[in-house]
């Protein structure tokens, strides 16, 4: 019986991975052993960091708002503002608030003055 050889489909294998890790930097594109390290690595990091930045965004757009509501003097704090917008079933992300806090801040304190109405 003749002998298989498996150079080709390990290769194949090999190169895949290396095409992911070819901009990673020493050893950790060069190695496989490393390679497939680095890459569990990375897919795990990029799995965390998705939650992580939903996360982050959502606390800058509150920061975002709470100083634009203290600056405009309206209204004293954050809760009391979001609290008030759902009383009024005022169905604005906190996205959108945000963006108006910095693009437009005249339309936010007339968003605030509806909403003490």
């Amino acid at each position: 019986m003749t002998r298989i050889k498996r150079g080709c489909i390990a290769r194949r294998r090999r190169t895949k991975i290396r095409l992911f890790a070819s901009s990673f930097r020493g050893a950790h594109s060069r190695l496989t052993r490393t390679i497939t390290q680095q890459k569990i690595r990375a897919l795990f990091s990029a799995y965390r960091d998705r939650g992580r930045q939903k996360r982050y965004f959502r606390r800058l757009w509150i920061t975002r708002i709470n100083a634009a509501i203290r600056g405009n003097l309206v209204y004293y704090s954050y809760s009391i503002f979001i609290h008030n917008l759902y009383k009024k079933q005022l169905l604005l992300n906190r996205k959108i608030l945000a963006q108006i806090a910095i693009l437009n801040i005249n339309c936010l304190s007339m968003i605030s003055t509806e909403i003490i109405k």
